[in-house]
C-alpha cells in the first residue's frame, strides 16, 4: 500500500497498517495461524453453528496464494463472493480486485434462517467508508450474516471496530469479542455506547482488561 505518490490515498488508514499488531508474515507461517484459529473456533461451535470465515486470495512473491492452506480440512459447505464496489490499486499490472471470498464452514446441523437462502452465494455490498480502522466491514455485511443465522452468541475473534458487536446487540443477540489492540476496544465501545448497546458488566470487564 505504501505508494509514495500522494494524492487521493495518501493518508489512507490502510497504508499505516493495524495498530498493536502485524500480521504481515510469510505465508506458511501464516496459514498455519489462521488454520489453528478455525480448528478452535471450530471446537466452540455448536453442532448447528457456523463460521462465516472472509479472506482475500493475494499473489506473494510470485505465487497465488488461494487459502486452500487454510481451509483445507474443515467443513466447507459454500463460498460467498462478496462483490465490493471500488477499492484502490496502485499497480498498473492487474486489474483493480472488487471481491473478497466468504468460506462458510458449516456444523453438520446447521440450518439458515427462514427465507435467508434467498440471498444466493453473490453479495454486492459496498464498502465501510465512514470508519477509522484500516479494514472495517460494513454493516450491511455483518448485518446479512448473522441474520441469516439462528445463532444467540456470536463470536468475533478479531474484532477490530466492532462491527459484529454492534449489528449483534441491535438483532438481540448476545456477542463475543476478541480484539487485542486497546486502541480499536475503544473505537468498538464508543460505537456501542452509541448505539446504547453497552452494558455495565461489559463496560467493567473491557476495564479490567486494560486498566
Amino acid at each position: 500500500m505504501k505508494d509514495g505518490r500522494g494524492g487521493k490515498w495518501s493518508n489512507a488508514a490502510l497504508i499505516k497498517g493495524y495498530d498493536d499488531y502485524d500480521d504481515n508474515m510469510p505465508n506458511d507461517l501464516y496459514a498455519k495461524w489462521q488454520h489453528e484459529c478455525l480448528l478452535e473456533m471450530l471446537r466452540l461451535v455448536k453442532d448447528d453453528g457456523a463460521i462465516f470465515y472472509n479472506h482475500k486470495w493475494r499473489v506473494q512473491n510470485g505465487l497465488f496464494q488461494g487459502r486452500q492452506d487454510i481451509v483445507y480440512d474443515v467443513p466447507l459447505r459454500q463460498i460467498i463472493i462478496w462483490k465490493r464496489k471500488g477499492g484502490i490499486n496502485f499497480n498498473a499490472g492487474y486489474f483493480l480486485p472488487t471481491y473478497e471470498v466468504i468460506y462458510l464452514i458449516a456444523k453438520k446441523d446447521f440450518k439458515l434462517a427462514p427465507h435467508a437462502n434467498r440471498y444466493g452465494d453473490v453479495w454486492e455490498i459496498k464498502q465501510e467508508q465512514k470508519n477509522g480502522h484500516p479494514a472495517p466491514f460494513p454493516v450491511e455485511l455483518i448485518y446479512r450474516i448473522i441474520s441469516s443465522t439462528n445463532a444467540q452468541i456470536i463470536l468475533d475473534p478479531f474484532m477490530g471496530s466492532g462491527t459484529t458487536a454492534v449489528v449483534a446487540a441491535g438483532l438481540n443477540r448476545q456477542f463475543i469479542g476478541i480484539e487485542k489492540s486497546e486502541k480499536y476496544c475503544n473505537m468498538a465501545e464508543m460505537r456501542l455506547l452509541k448505539n446504547k448497546q453497552i452494558s455495565e458488566v461489559a463496560k467493567f470487564h473491557r476495564k479490567t482488561l486494560f486498566e
